[in-house]
Parts: structure tokens; C-alpha cells; sequence
């Protein structure tokens, strides 16, 4: 069998991949596209092969609710082992986006949703102004109650110290431990090994010797929906970029790592970032270039850097894998092994989440303006360079298409996904949870 690992390095700019991972070997393909803004459509792409809206997967449901067998599944089940780092609270089992995987290892910030670690986000808002005294009554706790005590005590110390940057829980998402977790896995020979590394997303947090900005706390929800931002777009744009260039530096660690033990390497990003390009911010909103275009590049022996012009989308990442593997299944994606020849494709965005709808609508966020992002808005990638996308103020031209009427296109693939109702998901997430999505600028 052929040994494969994924890696997404989450909310990574194609601009800003290029500008830090000129070291990364292999096929890199230039015009490749995610087929959504954000984690949840993308990686629900990415494990299906199908656009994330006709599953119902999206804003309202955010759970991996696919009746089909999703990839880790179907390598499983032709006899691979099945692996996976996470440090993203939404690429988890809370959202269900750990089927299939035998071995499914967890970032801090995913032990808020495990049942067997105590639950600092509600005791902490239930003990507010009690002073430092709850946090020894919080340990006597760990130790006495029914959690893992180890585990529980050093999730409540990251939490305490992680904007501090402070003593040995300094300013990492999870990238180190995600290296730790693959230098001491022995892998075989019939490996699928997936990661999600978050040093690339909000709140840009990285070591302090990274550091050549204040971290500016900024609310991009609020700012793209408002209009009105108080942040220096500049400064912002470096405090991500200095998140860049450690993410860099620790992923080439990971990635020699698993060079050595898997015939291919995959690194792509999930979506981009914007930093107030067209009025917006993160990753809320749109499907504006900036957060469509992606890295994809597939490694396997080579040391050189092959760069291919060739439209192609986070789908055929999955069908890439199913092949590398020789596992038959249904894809819209075509093999990146395979000199495809470029694909027209979808990029779509379901509009914001409830509970962004819901916390703007309690503030003094103007009702008209807000319903306006309920919307979806949908682009089209296709050859040679075009890439064209609905605004909330109208349909915006990029590049030259070799697609007879593009335009047209996009409807026909709009109207393949209308008519898919979400599938239901009971919204019981715990507050634990719920915090961790704050913090990543998700609520």
C-alpha cells in the first residue's frame, strides 16, 4: 500500500504560503481553490468529496453529518491504519470530524470537549470575582473528581497562561505538540496520517521571540458585518505573519519527520485570511479570492519544486487520496497525480453561522445591514486564470476563462446544490466548547 499524509495548515494564505514555505518540495499547483471561506464546508469537502452544501453541511450545521463513508472510513476499511492530529475545536469529534480515524490525537484546545477533563470554561464563569482561591478549589476538584486528574490540571494551566505567554504553556496552537505526536508514532507501512495545525489563525499568538508586534485584540465578526474597524490593518497583517513564520519553521520539522516514514506528503490550506480587503475581515464572510485560493502541494520523493498552472480544488485532494491508496469511491475531485487538466469548480459561502447571527443581532449591529449576510454568495474557479464571485454588492471578473459562458456555469453547479436542506444537529455543545470557538473569533 501507499503510505499518505495530509496536512492542512488552517487559515494559511496562498500569498502568504509563498512568501514562507518556498522550502516546502514538490508539485505545487498555483491556481488551486478551497471550496468554501471556512474550516467546516472545507474540511467536509475535503474528507467527501462533495461540496458541503448539497450534504446540508454548513452555517447551520456544522457536524460531519454525511450518511456516506467519509475518507479516513474507506482507507480503514481497505486496511489502513488510520491517524490524526488536531488542534481545531471544529476538526474533532464534537463535530464528528473524527470518523474513521483509529487513533485520533487532540490539540489543547480540543480537551475543552472531553468528557473526561474538568470543565474549566463553566466553572470558571460560574466562579467569576471569587478571587485566585477558586482556582486551589478548581484543583481540589481535578484531583478528587471524576476526570483525568493529569490531563485536567494541565488544560486548566494552558487556559490560565496561554495569552501570558508565560513559563512552559508558551504561545503554541498545538504545532508542538503535533511534532511530538509523530516523532514517537510508529508508523507502517499502510499509513493514512492526517493533521490540522492552527498557528496560522486568529488570535496569531506565536512564541514571544516571534513577536515583532503587540497582538491587537480585534472582533472581525463585528468588524465586516459593521463596516467599522478601530485596527491597523497593517499591524494585524504582521501579527499573522509573524504566526507564519514560526508555523513555517515548526512544520518543517513535522514534515521531514514525515518524509521519512510516507511515500506522499499532502500540505494545503482549508481558506485564507483577509486583513480588510473589500471591507471584510478573517474569515466570516465571502468568497473572495483572498479566501479561496489556496496552497496544494503533493510531495513524494522529490527535492525540487514543480509548479503547475492547472485549475484544480480541494476535491481532488480527496479523489488524489482515494487513488495514491487504490480505494474505489465517489469524488468530484480528479487525481493531482495524474496531470489532471483542470476542472471548473465551485466555491460557496452559506452566509453566517446562528450564533454570529444571533450575538450581532443583541448588539447595535444595524438589522438590514446584518440579514445582508445571511445570504450565500458563490464563485467559479475555471481555466485558464478566471475566477469570478458573487458580493453582497454584485458579480466581480477575474482573469480570462476558457469556459463558455462562465456566469452560466456557475448557476448550473448553484442549482446541483439547491434544494439540500442542513441536515439537523442538536446545538448541545458545551460552554467549555463554546469558549474555545470565541477565542478563535469563530462566535
Amino acid at each position: 500500500m501507499t503510505s499518505i499524509a495530509l496536512v492542512v495548515l488552517d487559515t494559511l494564505r496562498k500569498d502568504s504560503f509563498d512568501d514562507f514555505f518556498d522550502w516546502v518540495p514538490g508539485r505545487r499547483f498555483e491556481r488551486a481553490y478551497s471550496t468554501s471561506h471556512r474550516t467546516v464546508p472545507a474540511h467536509a469537502s475535503l474528507f467527501t468529496g462533495k461540496y458541503a452544501g448539497e450534504m446540508g453541511i454548513g452555517s447551520e450545521n456544522e457536524r460531519l453529518t454525511y450518511d456516506g463513508a467519509v475518507l479516513a472510513e474507506q482507507l480503514r476499511d481497505a486496511g489502513y491504519t488510520t491517524r490524526a492530529f488536531s488542534a481545531n475545536p471544529y476538526v474533532s469529534s464534537e463535530f464528528q470530524y473524527d470518523r474513521g480515524f483509529e487513533h485520533f490525537e487532540r490539540g489543547w484546545r480540543l480537551d475543552a470537549g472531553d468528557p473526561d477533563v474538568f470543565d474549566w470554561g463553566v466553572f470558571i464563569s460560574n466562579s467569576h470575582g471569587e478571587g485566585l482561591s477558586r482556582y486551589l478549589r478548581a484543583g481540589w476538584n481535578c484531583v478528587t473528581g471524576d476526570c483525568d486528574t493529569v490531563r485536567s490540571l494541565r488544560h486548566g494551566a494552558r487556559l490560565k497562561f496561554y495569552d501570558s505567554g508565560f513559563g512552559p504553556f508558551e504561545m503554541d496552537d498545538g504545532a508542538k505538540t503535533a511534532l511530538k505526536t509523530v516523532r514517537n508514532t510508529s508508523f507502517g507501512d499502510d499509513e493514512f496520517f492526517f493533521a490540522n495545525l492552527m498557528e496560522a489563525h486568529a488570535p496569531y499568538n506565536p512564541p514571544s521571540e516571534y513577536h515583532t508586534t503587540d497582538d491587537p485584540e480585534f472582533d472581525g465578526v463585528r468588524a465586516t458585518v459593521s463596516g467599522k474597524s478601530n485596527v491597523d490593518s497593517s499591524r494585524l497583517r504582521r501579527s499573522y505573519e509573524d504566526s507564519v513564520r514560526y508555523l513555517s519553521d515548526v512544520y518543517q520539522d513535522i514534515f521531514e519527520e514525515l518524509r521519512e516514514n510516507f511515500d506522499y506528503v499532502i500540505t494545503i490550506s482549508d481558506h485564507g485570511e483577509l486583513f480588510g480587503e473589500h471591507g471584510a475581515w478573517n474569515h466570516c464572510y465571502g468568497v473572495f479570492p483572498e479566501l479561496t485560493h489556496v496552497p496544494v502541494v503533493v510531495t513524494s520523493d522529490e527535492d525540487e519544486v514543480v509548479r503547475d498552472e492547472t485549475v484544480v480544488s480541494l476535491l481532488d485532494v480527496h479523489r488524489t487520496v482515494l487513488d495514491l491508496a487504490g480505494v474505489d469511491g465517489e469524488s468530484r475531485g480528479r487525481s493531482l497525480v495524474k496531470e489532471p487538466a483542470g476542472g471548473v469548480y465551485l466555491t460557496e459561502c452559506q452566509g453566517l453561522t446562528p450564533r454570529q447571527y444571533e450575538r450581532l443581532a443583541s448588539e447595535d449591529v444595524d438589522q438590514r445591514t446584518l440579514d445582508s449576510f445571511e445570504a450565500p454568495v458563490y464563485g467559479l474557479a475555471a481555466p485558464e486564470t478566471y475566477y469570478g464571485y458573487e458580493t453582497r454588492d454584485g458579480f466581480v471578473e477575474t482573469g480570462t476563462a476558457t469556459v463558455d459562458e462562465p456566469r452560466e456555469r456557475l448557476d448550473e453547479l448553484k442549482d446541483e446544490l439547491a434544494g439540500a436542506p442542513a441536515q439537523t444537529s442538536d446545538d448541545d455543545l458545551s460552554e467549555a466548547v463554546l469558549d474555545q470557538l470565541d477565542d478563535l473569533g469563530y462566535t
